[in-house]
């Protein structure tokens, strides 16, 4: 049985606080609540207790159940391994792991097939599984092997110590050279499988950092990176901006000039600290093909 220590940064329910911080669901972490194993300032707390800037939250994870997931054999880039990680550079379209219905073809069942070990503090559909990037997303994220792992990366994350980088081409052209964008951010009210930005006093706090790293006629090509880790944030920023992501079907303009499966958005540089040995590591991905090609026609329609 494993009990970790959060401190909340602002206002929210315990369950989605503790969702964000452990990779557990929100339901699972009712589950645990009702078991009496969730504590805000020592006191035995429920999934929906409110949090308040500052204050402690403990919470119980037993120990690992039997994994579920079936391995299948589906080709995945491994960038690095050893006994206690891997660094996985994902493809855009294929799912981080099972749910809503979807049990197969996911990256936890080809790690299930291409890997030793994987921790199980996620429980049965999720081994190994720290942070997620979207499906129609590419790029790089870390698994972990073993629980002491898993905590290690956890904490990381959640004090932000890991550094995440992305790629992105929007729309437009963006004017400022570099920025910082500061929001809340939350369910989308009118649409709930969209996120939003919220107003003061609502949502959770998101911040990205923006650099413009080129500019072309119609479009800006742009490196994020996050300061906090919410869900589609970098999406929802782009949009906020006034520049969505190129080829997103859920945030991005109705028409789009390349029909594209998805969002070129990549998550190019993944740094962290590796969980035994304390060095800080550093791993890279290029863009995919498909990013490559957009971006190469985007290039010469400026020079015309």
């Amino acid at each position: 049985m494993q009990r970790l220590e959060f401190i909340s940064d602002s206002p929210c329910r315990a369950d989605v606080f503790l969702s964000e911080r452990t990779s557990l669901t929100r339901s699972a972490v009712k589950k645990l609540a009702d078991a009496d194993m969730v504590w805000v300032n020592g006191v035995g707390a429920k999934a929906g207790t409110m949090l308040k800037a500052g204050e402690k939250v403990e919470i119980c994870i037993p120990d690992p159940v039997p994994i579920a997931a079936k391995p299948e054999d589906i080709p995945i880039e491994i960038v690095y391994e050893d006994e206690d990680i891997a660094v996985v550079n994902k493809p855009q379209g294929m799912t981080v792991h099972a749910g809503a219905g979807n049990y197969e073809g996911t990256l936890v069942n080809a790690l299930l097939y291409r890997l030793s070990s994987l921790s199980g503090i996620n429980g049965e559909l999720r081994p190994g599984i720290v942070h997620r990037i979207d499906k129609e997303t590419s790029g790089l994220l870390v698994v972990a092997k073993n629980d002491m792992a898993h905590l290690s990366l956890s904490k990381q994350i959640s004090e932000k110590t890991a550094k995440r980088e992305y790629l992105a081409l929007l729309e437009g052209v963006v004017k400022e050279d570099e920025g910082t964008i500061v929001t809340q951010m939350g369910r989308d009210p009118k649409n709930r499988l969209r996120q939003a930005v919220l107003p003061a006093g609502e949502g959770r706090r998101a911040e990205s950092d923006f650099f413009v790293q080129e500019r072309f006629k119609q479009n800006t090509l742009a490196r994020f990176s996050l300061k906090t880790g919410r869900t589609h944030q970098i999406r929802v920023h782009a949009k906020y901006m006034g520049h969505p992501v190129v080829g997103d079907k859920l945030y991005g303009f109705a028409k789009q000039r390349f029909s594209l499966e998805g969002q070129l958005l990549h998550a190019f540089r993944l740094t962290l600290t590796h969980p035994r040995t304390g060095k800080v590591m550093t791993f890279e991905a290029p863009m995919p093909e498909v990013f490559a090609k957009i971006l190469e026609i985007v290039r010469k329609e400026s020079k015309q």
